[in-house]
């Protein structure tokens, strides 16, 4: 109906997402959770996201879009074999989980949100496929294949 710019709202296929006074608005790059090679969708700075987990900027705290090529095993910390600590596994869930959890970002803009929704997602799958034996195993044959392809 009306225009994907209108008075500081961008639209994105489906998803709205906020701009506010003192931010840029979005590119149609960070929108889709594609960054601008390490650089910050909120303040613009380029090498500002944290060495860490990568999940925020260590300039301005905003929330980064997430890497869905990530690998599983990296993502919750575990060596990348069949066999992994399910202890250690359950932990980092639950870190990952009160990092970046929907919840947590209630009072945030709209493309943190988002972006927290997309983390959120990816840590779920992760776990579910790193805690089950089968899937896990598949999960390293696949990925297996897909490297040396």
């Amino acid at each position: 109906m009306w225009g994907c710019l209108a008075r500081g709202l961008l639209c994105v296929g489906e998803v709205r997402l906020a701009g506010f006074l003192g931010r840029r608005l979005l590119s149609s790059n960070a929108a889709s959770g594609k960054s601008n090679a390490g650089q910050c969708w909120n303040c613009g700075r380029a090498g500002g996201v944290e060495s860490g987990d990568g999940f925020f900027c260590e300039h301005c705290r905003a929330l980064q879009p997430p890497d869905p090529t990530r690998d599983y095993f990296s993502l919750m910390n575990c060596h990348r074999s069949f066999r992994v600590d399910v202890m250690k596994l359950q932990h980092r869930y639950q870190q990952l989980q009160r990092l970046v959890h929907p919840d947590f970002f209630s009072q945030k803009s709209q493309t943190e949100k988002y972006f927290s929704e997309k983390h959120s997602t990816l840590v779920n799958d992760a776990y579910k496929t790193l805690q089950a034996p089968l899937s896990r195993g598949l999960y390293l044959l696949n990925r297996k294949n897909l490297l040396t392809v």
